[in-house]
């Protein structure tokens, strides 16, 4: 049986629940931040260029990881 024919609204239902569980991990990132810079420094926090490229770069390898899920290998 064809999975697309048991529920026509996939993509869109897909795409709902990314971006929900986007943000939600995204508040939950600043948050963690906020409180970590506030308890060590007590204001903003200093992120260094090496630092966001990094974990930009990590960011990137997770995201690939999550879109060859869609394979099916």
């Amino acid at each position: 049986m064809n999975q697309e024919n048991l529920n026509p609204n996939w993509k869109t239902n897909l795409l709902l629940v990314g971006a929900i569980g986007g943000a939600l991990l995204g508040a939950g990132t600043a948050y963690l931040l906020a409180r970590s810079a506030e308890s060590s420094k007590g204001g903003p926090p200093e992120i260094s260029t090496r630092d966001l490229l990094s974990t930009g770069i990590a960011i990137i390898g997770v995201i690939r990881g999550i879109a060859s899920l869609g394979d099916g290998k």
